[in-house]
């Protein structure tokens, strides 16, 4: 806990000027992207994003009102798995600290190796390749994976590997690899660990060993993140806050990084 107050503390540090932000002196990009009818949710998801129109237009008063309905699984589009998602006594998505997810950005970019093989994980070597020309990864970081997909985002057979309704045998997409969690989470400390593919195991896992890793450490998940190719290796700051679901196992996300001019 103590690592995400720190970490918070440095995300106010690095972008207020004047109480309490001093956004006119940075640039805001949204990582997020929009739910609606095209959301990408996982293959075998019984349903997807519904919006339902209650009231719209003038109304006896003379005034216009508009009003919706909406209805969405909890994983799909931009979203955060909460650590109960593949850990049984890990918290719910109302329980994860905000501190938790308010951080400093790190951009480990692998596209060069995904280019080549769309099964790549991320490895050990190239956590410490990245540490040798950046620095080492704080404690409270909040670690993005820029894989490349998220050009792809939208075209469901791109995306995921596969369009086939309902399967899930033959899903190819880039992600984290174990070892490579095993030190962001135990040995670095992260806040959280997001990707711009559709999980943050790649498509052919069975056992989700990712998820199993960080989850069971309590670290979220963030999951298909947008625009990660205008972000730097380092020096931006992430604002993750998810829909506050009572006891969910994850929900939509709105993600903002904050860059210094």
């Amino acid at each position: 806990m103590k690592h995400a107050l720190a970490a918070a503390a440095l995300l106010l540090a690095a972008c207020a000027s004047t109480p309490p932000l001093d956004l006119k002196h940075a640039d805001v990009v949204d990582l997020t992207y929009a739910f609606d009818e095209h959301t990408l949710y996982w293959p075998n998801s019984p349903s997807a994003f519904e919006l339902k129109r209650l009231a719209y237009g003038p109304t006896p008063g003379g005034y216009f009102y508009s009003s919706n309905a909406f209805c969405a699984p909890e994983h799909g589009g931009t979203h955060l798995d909460a650590p109960i998602h593949f850990a049984e006594h890990g918290r719910t998505l109302d329980a994860v600290p905000v501190q938790q997810l308010m951080a400093p950005a790190v951009v480990l970019d692998i596209t060069s190796k995904t280019a080549a093989d769309a099964d790549y994980r991320l490895t050990a070597d190239d956590v410490r390749d990245w540490e040798r020309a950046h620095g080492r990864i704080d404690d409270g970081a909040i670690v993005l994976l820029r894989t490349g997909w998220g050009a792809r985002y939208g075209n469901r057979k791109a995306y995921f590997g596969d369009d086939t309704p309902g399967a899930t045998d033959h899903l190819h997409f880039p992600s984290y690899g174990a070892d490579a969690a095993r030190i962001l989470v135990n040995e670095r400390h992260v806040g959280a660990i997001g990707v711009d593919t559709a999980s943050i195991d790649y498509g052919q896992s069975k056992d989700f060993i990712v998820h199993q890793i960080a989850n069971g450490a309590n670290v979220p998940g963030l999951e298909n993140i947008a625009n990660l190719d205008r972000l730097p290796p380092r020096g931006a700051a992430v604002i993750a806050l998810p829909m506050k679901i009572a006891g969910g196992s994850g929900g939509p996300l709105r993600i903002v990084a904050i860059l210094p001019r």
